[in-house]
């Protein structure tokens, strides 16, 4: 019988009603990574503030969110992009690389040396059930929470997080932004909290984790998989740079 059950909860992560059919964002989003050579964060986000985000708008990209680590500022800048499809991004990007516009400003802030010294990204799908909250708030903080599933159990994570989670993420005083699966991977789910301060943020977990309501979904669901569907849990804590759409 636990097996039927771990089963039916992967089938229902991936077997959507007509209506949420309609409703799904099936955009592709990529999340990028930009780490600083050293000191050269304010040049970095000095040309995506006057550059940058223009010629993505210009070249068919829609600039979802720009944060940088609430602790570590200097560290890293982190920005989401959505596109209609991994092919449209692709030729985004090639025409980004190759206008005129965009070279002369590459070439002109780097004219001490380069300003950035690493980038990572990775592409990602909202889930069916993610809210995709994406207007702006005024003054918050955000949380980027990464989820690795146990093996073999994204669907029961997903399930749990669909049927309950967000529910008691929103009575403990958290808003959902957006939640995603990452492609090529069948154990990630990433999503993004908005709170009022870090310390509400801490605040609403230690709330949530003590909620019967979420003590009983949790023990539910592990009960299925036979030990915790999740193996690493990562959050960091970000704030909007001052030209983020999303803020």
């Amino acid at each position: 019988m636990t097996k039927f059950f771990r089963l039916f909860a992967l089938l229902s992560a991936l077997i959507y009603t007509d209506l949420q059919a309609q409703n799904l964002d099936t955009r592709c989003y990529e999340m990028r990574i930009y780490y600083p050579a050293p000191g050269k964060m304010p040049n970095l986000l000095a040309r995506f503030r006057n550059h940058t985000t223009k010629l993505f708008e210009k070249h068919g990209m829609t600039n979802i969110g720009y944060w940088t680590p609430l602790d570590k500022p200097d560290s890293v800048l982190i920005y989401v992009m959505a596109y209609p499809s991994k092919e449209a991004r692709d030729v985004s990007w090639k025409n980004f690389a190759s206008d005129l516009e965009w070279q002369k400003v590459a070439k002109e802030s780097e004219i001490d040396g380069k300003i950035v010294a690493k980038v990572e990204n990775k592409f990602m799908k909202s889930t069916d059930f993610s809210p995709n909250v994406l207007e702006s708030k005024g003054d918050r903080v955000f949380e980027l929470r990464t989820y690795k599933a146990s093996k073999y159990n994204l669907g029961l994570l997903m399930a749990r997080f669909r049927n309950h989670t967000l529910k008691l993420f929103e009575k403990h005083g958290m808003s959902n932004i957006i939640y995603w699966n990452q492609d090529g991977t069948d154990d990630m789910l990433i999503y993004v909290l908005a709170h009022k301060s870090k310390e509400a943020g801490l605040a609403s977990f230690k709330s949530f984790v003590a909620d019967p309501d979420w003590t009983a979904a949790r023990a539910a669901s592990e009960k299925l998989a036979n030990g915790s569907i999740t193996a690493n849990i990562v959050s960091q804590y970000l704030v909007p740079t001052d030209f983020s759409p999303l803020k």
